[in-house]
């Protein structure tokens, strides 16, 4: 039997990561958030412009981050608060059907029936509680640098989260930390000049919680990929 090459390791991590849902409170020692930082800090980006600010947060700092992020979202400004991105301007056909089999999935291995709005209102908001992590970041990137900068981040985001998997690591990119970036800008004093893209929350995973206890299928490469020209 051969030996594991690199190219299977990375397949693993890639596969079995997911996005945590649910974290356990024990800090990340500082040597292994610096691994996890540096790898990422290796991701490819647009004429290596390095767009990505990271803003982060550990311990009694998330804690507090914490409970700003929840008292703001429960008052009536943090109802109608903004993004910095536009946000997608609909879902339709094979994208609709993924999004909604990943919210059922989600509400399913918590319990909540279809329908129940009060408790999927519920569990969006631990969102805003970074699912109990206790480690988070913000993902900031200039604004002269428009969809570039943006996807660059994107780069650096995915390299962090495999790198994070690559250490025993939860993590989860999100995008609702982004839909109150005033809030986020002003608590951070983020320069104006720059965009609030995600957060990210990340710690050790929590894989007795039932909201660790699900995966989201991928589509077949037929659906995802259109190969042009004779193929050997």
């Amino acid at each position: 039997m051969s030996a594991c090459g690199p190219q299977d390791t990375f397949r693993q991590i890639v596969g079995q990561r997911q996005s945590c849902r649910a974290f356990l409170p024990e800090l990340v020692p500082e040597d292994i958030i610096t691994a996890v930082l540096e790898t990422a800090q290796l991701a490819p980006s647009w004429c290596n412009t390095q767009p990505w600010q990271v803003t982060m947060t550990s311990g009694p700092a998330t804690d507090a981050f914490r409970r700003a992020m929840l008292q703001h979202v429960d008052s009536e400004g943090g109802r109608h608060c903004g993004s910095d991105f536009p946000r997608p301007t609909g879902y339709t056909g094979r994208r609709l059907t993924r999004r909604r089999q990943c919210g059922w999935a989600l509400y399913e291995s918590v319990g909540i029936t279809r329908g129940d709005r009060t408790a999927s209102a519920r569990q969006a908001r631990e969102n805003f509680a970074f699912f109990g992590a206790p480690h988070a970041a913000i993902i900031s990137t200039p604004s002269e640098l428009g969809t570039y900068g943006a996807v660059d981040c994107g780069l650096y985001i995915a390299t962090f989260l495999y790198a994070a998997q690559s250490y025993g690591l939860g993590a989860i990119a999100q995008a609702a930390i982004s839909g109150h970036s005033p809030f986020v800008r002003e608590y951070f004093q983020i320069p104006d000049d720059h965009l609030v893209l995600c957060g990210l929350s990340f710690g050790w995973s929590d894989q007795e919680h039932p909201a660790n206890s699900f995966r989201t299928p991928r589509a077949d490469l037929a659906e995802a990929i259109a190969r042009v020209g004779e193929q050997p």
